[in-house]
């Protein structure tokens, strides 16, 4: 999706003597004239998906051992919670405290300046791509159960009483075994003509064993659902709660206890080098102050993790660890156009074209 465009006043060329472009920090109410733009923030938005598992015991199942030979099978309803992925993404919000208006002055002329549709700086005498966050993925609910009665004949559907109807239920599953077995061998009364028809026929059998069986073993409903977090980090941390995650409850408050908490580390890499306070070159940047600002950001070493497990990890460059530079204006002032696209998760410079050369 292309961010749009807008036409504002930084001078790309010269018209004999003409008055500079100018861009200063915003003052709300002040700018009579120009174009406001942001400089980004770096947030984090990390999708989780979590798997929920609910048993409901069988209606037979404490006739499972007797009938069935099944051992050790749950008599008691539980729901069980687990983590199956946590999913990172970086993009930009505007940072309320790097606005800057582009201001027009007569007699310039007026660049394409793009916006994101938050107003982020995103490109200047060319088309910049704005970078839309990956959809994200959809729950999925249990599928849905087979009805055991569905696969009882006459005479199971009329005993009398619960453990004649689990003793005929399990003597028809022995008999579905059996009818498995003889096709598999080709030893059945009625072979299928083809193996398209063993196959149906087979399948439906497997059906039936599977809706009886579940009255003695029991089911277990799994689904799985999404929670969205976004967050924008302001200081370095090694281990802040992100969130809390009970096996029982799923993803409940971070004042609740009974969740363990799952963390977020966010490690500065120091990849820039510290200020240096130099006159001369304050001197320079002074000059430069009609010009346009960027972001130059901090790479951070970012981390989901919990006491037994890391969920995800990653190293982003975040603005608002980083500085802010300028693009002089010099730049935009040549009778050749100059291009520039920023990274709008940043708001650093992406690409730098003048005269042809990319930069």
């Amino acid at each position: 999706m292309k961010a749009r465009t807008l036409l504002c006043g930084l001078a790309l060329c010269t018209l004999g003597a003409v008055a500079q472009t100018e861009v200063s920090p915003y003052v709300p109410g002040a700018t009579v004239e120009g174009v406001t733009y942001y400089l980004p923030r770096t947030a984090l938005r990390l999708v989780v998906v979590a798997e929920k598992q609910v048993h409901t015991p069988g209606e037979f199942s404490k006739y499972a051992d007797r009938y069935l030979r099944l051992s050790q099978i749950n008599q008691e309803p539980y729901t069980k919670w687990s983590i199956k992925s946590i999913d990172m993404v970086p993009y930009g919000v505007p940072d309320p405290q790097k606005v800057y208006s582009i201001q027009l002055k007569k007699r310039t002329v007026a660049p394409l300046v793009g916006l994101t549709s938050e107003g982020i700086l995103l490109s200047i005498n060319t088309d910049g791509e704005e970078e839309p966050l990956p959809a994200v993925p959809k729950g999925n609910d249990a599928p849905k159960r087979l009805n055991p009665r569905d696969y009882m004949n006459q005479e199971i559907l009329s005993a009398g009483s619960n453990a004649k109807i689990a003793e005929l239920t399990a003597e028809e599953i022995y008999d579905i075994r059996d009818s498995r077995t003889a096709l598999i061998k080709g030893e059945a009364d009625n072979m299928p003509k083809d193996g398209a028809q063993l196959k149906l026929m087979l399948d439906q059998l497997t059906m039936q064993e599977t809706a009886l069986t579940q009255l003695f073993k029991g089911t277990v409903d799994t689904s799985t659902e999404v929670f969205t977090i976004e967050l924008t980090p302001a200081e370095f941390t090694d281990r802040m709660v992100l969130f809390r995650f009970s096996e029982k409850l799923g993803v409940v408050d971070n004042d609740d206890l009974s969740g363990e908490p799952v963390y977020l580390s966010l490690k500065n890499m120091n990849t820039l080098p510290q200020p240096v306070v130099d006159e001369k070159a304050a001197r320079k940047k002074g000059k430069m102050e009609e010009g346009v600002y960027y972001n130059v950001p901090e790479r951070v070493a970012v981390s989901v993790f919990n006491a037994s497990r890391e969920f995800c990890k990653g190293e982003f460059p975040m603005g608002q660890f980083g500085h802010v530079e300028i693009l002089s204006n010099v730049l935009f002032d040549k009778k050749t156009t100059t291009q520039v696209t920023f990274y709008p998760s940043n708001g650093a410079i992406k690409q730098l074209t003048d005269n042809g050369e990319e930069n």
